[in-house]
């Protein structure tokens, strides 16, 4: 089938996007990369060891791969610059995921600050994937301003409950024409099927990979389902219905008092 991805002026096969924080060990996540066969991977600027010792994480990431920086830890729209200027200037690239998040109790990505961060690296040639939370008036304001995606949370980041802003993101995925990618809350394959089936463009997963007993094995479960998702809503998914409707004719049977 050929149905490639298209983000940020790149090409992609895989519709499948890695996180890399909390797995137990690099190699980990070295191997779930390549089961995966996911093309973009995202790092924090924070985890990247800008020496390039063998135990910086920059290591295990196979070549290829495109980089997505994300400013995790920002609290305001001007850290999140900060960061992004620091990791272009490191040679880490253009591609950033905008994360602003001053809520320590839910991580509530900051969507006014995410905003204000876009335009900024959007005028200054960076690819902005800005994170929030899903808002139709929101997702408008970033596509005026550049962004190459719009990225809606599921459910609380690392929370693995799944799509809980489901009818929210039908709506971004209905009325906004650059590409949505589901971000946070996945913590199942079934759920990331179900994101793709909606119409989401990809989705991206980390802790749910990272946490498995098998990593490696579920990132590949996790790209299948990705793929699956993708060809039922290409395929045009039938209308649910709220009676029976038999497969076979109710007529003609062997007994038949006719």
């Amino acid at each position: 089938m050929d149905d490639m991805f298209s983000l940020g002026g790149k090409t992609f096969t895989s519709r499948f996007l890695l996180g890399t924080g909390k797995f137990r060990n690099k190699a980990e996540l070295k191997s779930s990369i390549i089961a995966s066969g996911t093309q973009i991977v995202t790092v924090a600027l924070r985890r990247i060891d800008l020496e390039r010792t063998p135990e910086n994480i920059l290591e295990y990431i196979p070549e290829g791969i495109t980089l997505l920086t994300n400013t995790s830890g920002a609290r305001t729209a001007e850290e999140a610059v900060r960061l992004a200027r620091l990791a272009k200037a490191s040679g880490q690239g253009n591609w950033i995921k905008i994360e602003v998040i001053n809520d320590s109790k839910y991580l509530l990505p900051d969507n006014e600050a995410t905003i204000a961060a876009t335009k900024i690296l959007v005028a200054e040639g960076f690819i902005v994937l800005p994170y929030v939370t899903p808002d139709l008036y929101v997702a408008r304001r970033l596509v005026e301003a550049g962004a190459a995606a719009v990225m809606p949370l599921g459910s609380f980041i690392g929370s693995n409950q799944g799509l809980r802003t489901k009818d929210m993101i039908q709506v971004l995925i209905d009325e906004i024409d650059i590409p949505i990618i589901v971000d946070a809350g996945i913590g199942a394959p079934s759920q990331a099927c179900a994101a793709m089936e909606m119409g989401a463009d990809a989705v991206l997963v980390n802790t749910a990979v990272a946490i498995a007993d098998n990593p490696s094995l579920i990132a590949k479960a996790f790209a299948q389902a990705v793929e699956a998702g993708r060809a039922g809503y290409l395929s045009g998914l039938p209308m649910q219905k709220t009676t029976g409707d038999a497969s076979s004719p109710l007529t003609g049977f062997l007994f038949s008092n006719d």
